[in-house]
């Protein structure tokens, strides 16, 4: 019977939960936007821990945009006491050292989604008739 999660997945999840609740509510820099936490990777050794923001902003963010490196800057040098808090919250003998990064997954998605937009257009790619029975449940009545 093999496990449907691994410890290390487990740890992970758990450590995102803990570690957005302490960045809402430790974190006092106001260089620190509203940032999600949207990822945690823990490494099978449980030696880092590579934590995957977002920043929510009115503009496109990419990783060389001033906020995101003020967030990151101050992420990173509280990692220290992030790592503290979320040992004692987890109680775990072995606490992975922490590594922010800025998650560029969002922005790709919604790239990707212009370009399939740009493509298509707005109208569906199989046009929808409401009058016709995509799947007929009687047989007699197709024959």
């Amino acid at each position: 019977m093999s496990r449907e999660f691994s410890r290390t997945d487990r740890i992970g999840d758990q450590m995102q939960r803990e570690l957005a609740q302490l960045i809402q509510r430790e974190i006092k820099d106001p260089r620190v936007g509203m940032v999600t936490v949207n990822a945690v990777k823990v490494s099978r050794d449980l030696g880092y821990a590579d934590i995957y923001v977002s920043l929510l902003s009115t503009e496109e963010l990419t990783e060389e945009s001033p906020e995101v490196k003020d967030s990151l800057a101050v992420l990173n040098k509280a990692s220290g006491f992030l790592r503290g808090q979320v040992g004692r919250a987890m109680k775990l003998r072995v606490v992975p050292h922490l590594r922010f990064h800025f998650d560029t997954l969002q922005g790709y998605s919604r790239h990707m989604d212009s370009l399939i937009r740009q493509a298509v257009g707005e109208h569906p790619a199989v046009p929808r008739d409401d009058n016709d029975d995509p799947v007929s449940d009687n047989p007699e009545r197709d024959a």
